[in-house]
């Protein structure tokens, strides 16, 4: 009876921990998890990418793409309306300063002033979300949530801290990642999941 069961048991452990190890990836020594849930209907999405944004010779952030299948054409992503996360695994302290700074001049560098013009009051908005982060510290995980009709989500630590309506304004957020002029172009190719640092 022993005998029999032994090789049964010793499957289903084995199975159950090839099952962990497939649920998370190690980006940087940060583990990013395979899947997401988000929205209120907890829609189901799968790690597209992840990579590390790089400023000079300083890592600030961890960053992963989720979408509901796997795509890596930035610009299909961009155009289909469907649901999505953008999650920041921070590195390194930040001001909020420092956030909204980097943000305004990753808009300014990525979209033409005719993309921004209609763009100017839900950007302030969603800068003001930044400004009351205060200071983001290593560690914090920021989560940038789309879902069609509901709009932009912006959640720190799991706790939402504020929603900008649009899929414009989703689309023009998204371009400074996986847009034709990202600031980060290695960052790009990882959460597009392509080339040989992606994951």
């Amino acid at each position: 009876m022993i005998s029999a069961t032994r090789p049964v048991l010793v499957c289903a452990v084995s199975a159950l921990l090839l099952s962990a190890a497939a649920s998370a990836v190690e980006v940087s020594g940060i583990t990013v998890a395979e899947r997401a849930r988000i929205g209120s209907s907890g829609t189901n999405l799968v790690l597209n990418g992840a990579g590390v944004r790089t400023r000079l010779i300083f890592r600030i952030y961890v960053a992963a793409l989720y979408l509901p299948a796997k795509i890596t054409s930035g610009e299909e992503i961009l155009r289909d309306d469907q649901p999505r996360r953008l999650l920041l695994l921070m590195l390194r302290d930040l001001t909020a300063k420092e956030m909204t700074t980097s943000m305004t001049e990753a808009l300014n560098e990525t979209l033409t002033p005719a993309e921004r013009a209609p763009l100017a009051s839900r950007v302030q908005q969603f800068n003001a979300i930044l400004e009351a982060l205060r200071d983001v510290r290593q560690g914090t995980q920021i989560a940038i949530d789309y879902v069609p009709q509901r709009g932009t989500s912006v959640l720190v630590d799991g706790k939402e801290k504020g929603r900008i309506p649009g899929a414009d304004f989703n689309q023009a957020l998204l371009r400074m990642w996986i847009g034709a002029r990202p600031r980060d172009v290695e960052l790009r190719t990882a959460l597009l999941g392509v080339g040989p640092g992606a994951k």
